[in-house]
């Protein structure tokens, strides 16, 4: 069994991104690439240096096939993984109309990843984990993926793990009602909590970050980390909190990705420990590398290529020539 320092769970779909910023009904040429948030911060953790285990069910067919291989080969576990005949590899196509205008189409309702259960759930395997790492898409997808991602709560919190948890919030999946449930419903258990600024209002109904952030934590012992875009990100625990100013990104290829890139981030300062605010600080940096290369996966760095990212004049003196 492969020692792992992170876990986590969900569904990757075969990504279909438009060439050309056009509407879909104009494009003809979509390279074929991976998307899923869960696999996105895994191989973002690779990476960074860390061991990481990821779990979905595939559909055995070849694009789940391509899927296992994609991320077996950046490094992740997927020995967790499961292949089903009942039902079909999620699709997804991304339309971009500008840089900052992407729209993206999802083809993943009854897909092979929505059959996950919690009889799928290895707890000897996931146990040897210090973070779980969930979102709140899994949760979204069907009754039987909600109830996997309880067990697998049950499973981190039986074994002292951290668990973290990014809300993901995709309301294309369910409605607002359920999503708002549910999502506090994990909150409770979670350590520490990744909302984006718009999530956080959605989940607390505050309008402020600072109070956003006290609600979110309640009296518990939590970190919550806000992401605020270009403007970087705030930080909240019981004993400090702060702004951690973003950095200035010169061209926005594409988005799509750069939370899940700042969410490895944050999971590798941990497993670091690491001072708080140099945590948050790599997680923007990372966020800010991400949306300048097209792909969910493609712009995520290395440990080294982003700590050259954020001190190009010290980090250049290090290359060989």
């Amino acid at each position: 069994m492969n020692k792992i320092d992170v876990f986590t769970l969900g569904e990757t779909m075969v990504l279909f991104q438009a060439e050309q910023m056009l509407p879909l009904e104009y494009v003809h040429q979509f390279p074929k690439q991976i998307g899923g948030a869960e696999s996105n911060v895994a191989i973002g953790l690779t990476r960074l240096g860390h061991s990481v285990g990821w779990a979905s069910k595939l559909g055995n067919d070849p694009f789940g096939r391509y899927i296992l291989k994609y991320i077996r080969g950046e490094g992740v576990d997927t020995s967790s993984c499961l292949f089903t005949e009942k039902a079909q590899t999620g699709i997804i196509f991304k339309e971009r109309l500008s840089p900052e205008d992407v729209n993206v189409y999802y083809y993943r309702k009854n897909s092979a990843a929505s059959f996950m259960e919690p009889a799928d759930l290895n707890e000897q395997y996931i146990a040897q984990a210090k973070i779980l790492h969930i979102t709140g898409i899994t949760p979204a997808l069907s009754e039987s993926c909600y109830q996997t991602v309880l067990a697998s709560i049950d499973i981190a919190k039986r074994n002292n793990m951290t668990i973290v948890f990014d809300p993901n919030l995709r309301l294309k999946l369910w409605s607002a009602e359920q999503a708002k449930e549910v999502f506090n419903e994990i909150a409770t258990h979670a350590d520490v909590i990744l909302p984006g600024l718009d999530e956080g209002q959605f989940m607390t109904g505050k309008t402020e970050v600072e109070e956003v952030a006290e609600a979110l934590m309640g009296d518990a012992d939590k970190t919550i980390v806000i992401k605020l875009g270009s403007k970087g990100a705030y930080f909240h625990t019981k004993n400090e909190k702060a702004y951690v100013a973003g950095f200035p990104v010169s061209q926005i290829v594409d988005p799509v990705g750069a939370g899940d890139g700042f969410a490895a981030g944050i999971l590798s300062g941990l497993l670091r420990n690491e001072r708080l605010e140099t945590v948050v600080k790599r997680a923007n940096a990372i966020g800010a590398m991400v949306v300048g290369v097209s792909g969910d996966v493609e712009g995520l760095p290395t440990l080294s290529a982003v700590e050259r990212f954020m001190d190009p004049i010290s980090g250049s003196r290090d290359v060989k020539r």
